[in-house]
């Protein structure tokens, strides 16, 4: 008894079409993650380490949080008055 097994050639390159997807997003990804990596493996230069000793610490982002602005515009928001909802009937 003997059973011949017939695959169809759609099935066999849609098989190999997804297998060569996966692979091609697999190392994407990896690529992208080395990436990342070496941009923040970029931050820490000879300046750097300079601006460490002296200040004690390095700041990243050289957009400074306005911390009086921001209490003062908390201050404002829970200083408001609310209407007390309307009850419905």
């Amino acid at each position: 008894m003997t059973v011949a097994l017939s695959i169809e050639p759609f099935w066999v390159s849609l098989g190999v079409g997804l297998g060569v997807m996966v692979i091609s997003a697999r190392v994407s990804l990896r690529l992208r993650r080395s990436r990342k990596v070496e941009e923040k493996a970029q931050i820490l230069d000879d300046q750097a380490v300079d601006r460490i000793i002296r200040q004690g610490k390095l700041s990243i982002n050289e957009d400074v949080l306005d911390l009086d602005a921001i209490d003062d515009e908390e201050e404002r928001f829970w200083s408001e008055t609310w209407d007390e909802p309307e009850e419905a009937w």
